[in-house]
């Protein structure tokens, strides 16, 4: 005999789909393009859900944003608990930077700078940057330390984080020249 299926509220089933609509909008249009009505049309609700559940489109695209990064942060939770070697580990969160997250990175970098001028999200964009860092250095703990790597953990950790950021700005303005270059230098250095 079978689990019986568990099917969401209506009012979960409309926040997913907002959330959803969120994360798709933030990536084509951006954060400036975004209305309440572009929101719920995306989603297929009564704009007035969007205020109703969330507050403001502010709110909701950072509510998308944290529930982006609960799924990519369990990701490289998992990936560095693995049992590779770093230098796979490296690689394969290399591949996810420059292939496969440029989705993520912008929605990141559009409310990045919405945060600019609004303290109440800066300081729950903090809370998802100090996410990363922490499973950043419980990564390269060992690494550091096998390495022997010339700098205190917590400014390698900076480095890495300033290092994909920089990345992610230059992709996502067209520029990709010495990426693939840096990288297989440090690839090299790794692997030596």
């Amino acid at each position: 005999m079978s689990e019986p299926v568990s099917r969401p509220s209506g009012r979960s089933a409309a926040e997913e789909a907002l959330l959803d609509a969120a994360e798709r909008l933030l990536v084509e249009v951006g954060y400036a393009g975004i209305t309440t009505r572009k929101l719920a049309e995306a989603a297929g609700v009564n704009h007035g859900l969007v205020h109703y559940y969330f507050g403001s489109n502010e709110n909701l695209l950072v509510r998308a944003l944290e529930r982006f990064t609960d799924g990519l942060i369990a990701r490289q939770q998992a990936l560095y608990d693995s049992d590779e070697p770093f230098v796979e580990k490296w690689r394969t969160a290399m591949r996810f930077l420059v292939d496969d997250d440029a989705a993520y990175e912008k929605i990141w970098l559009e409310l990045q700078a919405l945060a600019w001028n609004d303290p109440s999200l800066r300081t729950r964009l903090a809370h998802v940057t100090a996410e990363w860092r922490r499973v950043l250095t419980d990564a390269f703990r060992e690494p550091h330390r096998q390495l022997e790597i010339g700098m205190p953990l917590e400014a390698l950790v900076t480095l890495v984080i300033t290092f994909n950021l920089g990345i992610i700005v230059e992709r996502l303005g067209g520029i990709h020249t010495g990426h693939a270059e840096l990288l297989e230098w440090i690839d090299g250095w790794l692997s030596s």
